[in-house]
């Protein structure tokens, strides 16, 4: 499985796509480019963002905002507020369990269903 080559089928930012599952987690494919996302926290769940490509500002309640690169990653532990933006196009893979919604209990514009990301 090549996850660069599953973007070549993502048409929209903000919007995840399970590409596996392992037990009770899904590996998710997003491309972000902007600042769409809205502040959230994931209250019983942790998130894992590894940047496949390009740079994302990320945004952590209590903390310096910071930039990730390619090839680096950040876990947010749960009930933690963030939210992550990028001037250019950034791919992320994503790993986080089955029960994480998108945007926690946050709804917006950019907000997606299970479904929709399958």
């Amino acid at each position: 499985m090549n996850l660069i080559a599953y973007f070549k089928d993502i048409k929209d930012y903000f919007s995840p796509k399970i590409v596996g599952e392992v037990n009770d987690t899904y590996i998710k494919i997003v491309k972000i480019k902007g600042d769409k996302v809205p502040w959230h926290a994931h209250e019983n769940e942790d998130e894992l963002f590894y940047i496949l490509e390009g740079s994302l500002l990320f945004e952590v309640e209590g903390k310096e905002n910071f930039i990730l690169n390619q090839g680096d990653f950040y876990i947010v532990k749960q009930g933690i507020k963030h939210r992550v933006s990028s001037k250019e196009e950034c791919k992320i893979m994503l790993i986080e369990p089955k029960t994480t919604a998108h945007t926690g209990s946050v709804k917006s514009e950019i907000t997606k269903s299970i479904s929709d990301q399958q």
